[in-house]
């Protein structure tokens, strides 16, 4: 699938549609004390995959990622408009950031999220630099995103949730922060979590086990891999009954 043929297509309910792959619910093994794990990620399951390790070299310079309409292709993919409310999780050294702020204006806001202290110092060096008076930075954990609740009407989470290493415990503290109608935006590639990307099924599994529902996945080259678009649906799990997702096989998708 190519171009803009693909705009708005919508990724089935029913039905497998990835070719030699198994996502599965597994049951959820109690952690020991002296797992590794903090204690704010010690009530949610420990997810059966590996994580990349952050880079910062992965992807092309932002000349060449604006060559390509990156930032926006997904911006109109996700209807940003003018005076929205929008958070930049991982944003590293501010590609999409300053692009959101401009996109959303005067009357609009940013909150620039990393959990790397010196990618935010960088970030906010730049935020001053360029006069960017609706963004907002904040240090972010592995086990949370620290949003302030019912805040956002869309949390971009572009090229980066493979290095999550607690996804339970990050996406149930993240979905809180979302207006009604709101949506959560994953750009990634795929392939398997360790090679920097994460195949769509076990995406689609995670964020479905904290409740949240697919409404758009779309393949574009312009995004180096896929778009997928999420949604709050029902009521958030208790953090002892999340469910955690395993998946096996070839991760290549049809």
């Amino acid at each position: 699938m190519r171009g803009e043929a693909l705009r708005g297509r919508m990724f089935p309910r029913r039905g497998p549609v990835f070719a030699a792959l198994t996502v599965a619910l597994c049951a959820c093994q109690p952690q020991s004390a002296d797992d590794g794990r903090s204690d704010a990620a010690r009530n949610f399951p420990v997810a059966d995959r590996p994580v990349s390790k952050a880079a910062q070299d992965l992807f092309a310079s932002e000349v060449q990622r604006d060559s390509v309409n990156e930032a926006t292709v997904v911006m109109d993919l996700a209807n940003i408009e003018p005076g929205m409310s929008v958070a930049d999780i991982g944003a590293g050294e501010g590609y999409y950031t300053v692009r959101l702020a401009e996109r959303v204006g005067a009357k609009g806001r940013v909150l620039a999220e990393d959990i790397n202290p010196a990618a935010t110092e960088r970030l906010g060096s730049r935020v001053m630099r360029e006069g960017l008076e609706n963004v907002s930075i904040k240090v972010g954990t592995a086990e949370n995103p620290n949003l302030p609740a019912n805040s956002f009407d869309r949390i971009f989470m572009v090229h980066m949730y493979h290095e999550v290493s607690e996804p339970y415990a990050f996406l149930w503290r993240l979905r809180p922060a979302l207006r009604p109608g709101g949506k959560v935006i994953v750009v990634d590639v795929d392939r398997p979590t360790d090679m920097h990307g994460i195949p769509p099924a076990l995406l689609f599994c995670e964020l479905a086990s904290v409740g949240f529902r697919l409404t758009e996945f779309v393949r574009k080259p312009e995004l180096q891999g896929y778009y997928a678009q999420f949604e709050a649906v029902g009521a958030r799990p208790a953090p002892e009954n999340i469910t955690p997702c395993r998946v096996s096989g070839d991760t290549q998708a049809d």
